[in-house]
């Protein structure tokens, strides 16, 4: 028995010896390996443009984070909106003026926290308003967005929160908060799967 324990002692020594580098200038650790390995690192082949096609796309940058997201106003039915509202807001707001939109129910937060106005810019309508009155970009809209939703946006800058294009693959590329949320009312509606448990649905019955 005492020599089948020193036969296994001495083969997973032997294991553990073997694969360990013998010679001075070989891996220390994980993070030498990587390193190493890493000088001799040229990319990946895959890309992500394939599935970017007929997509058109414009380059942002955001802190230390670039990347490309869809353009946005050339698919906004109504833009510019000065075509229409050529008069100030009241103005239009009553008379024989086409309501084009005031039918929208705004279900974004409570009418003490936002109206339309919150967003809208009353004075420029080609563009959004921050909350501290700066004008923002019908494409950038997602600056709008982080000023209340900070955790959100910090996660889409990294890639964690949100539809990514193409996956991790380059040139990296994803949705913005509009092209999933609807902005006047961005939660999401409680539904069914597509198939769904029928027996659970009677006994919930």
């Amino acid at each position: 028995m005492n020599s089948f324990k020193w036969f296994v002692f001495a083969a997973a020594f032997v294991l553990c010896f073997l694969s360990c580098k013998q010679h001075h200038d070989e891996y220390h650790g994980v993070m030498d390996k990587i390193e190493a390995e890493g000088k001799q690192y040229h990319g990946v082949s895959v890309s992500s443009e394939d599935y970017l096609q007929g997509i058109e796309m414009i380059e942002i940058t955001e802190g230390d984070h670039t990347f490309l997201i869809p353009e946005r106003k050339s698919h906004i039915k109504s833009f510019k909106c000065t075509e229409c509202h050529t008069k100030p807001l009241k103005e239009l707001q009553k008379g024989l003026y086409k309501k084009a939109h005031w039918d929208i129910e705004l279900d974004h937060a409570n009418s003490n926290t936002m109206n339309c106005i919150t967003c809208h810019d009353a004075n420029n309508m080609d563009a959004l308003r921050s909350l501290t009155g700066n004008n923002i970009d019908f494409n950038r809209s997602y600056n709008l967005c982080n000023q209340c939703h900070t955790k959100q946006f910090e996660d889409w800058k990294g890639g964690a929160h949100g539809k990514r294009i193409g996956g991790w693959a380059p040139p990296r590329a994803a949705m913005t908060c509009v092209n999933c949320h609807n902005p006047h009312k961005p939660h999401f509606e409680s539904r069914w799967p597509a198939r769904y448990n029928t027996q659970k649905v009677k006994e919930r019955e």
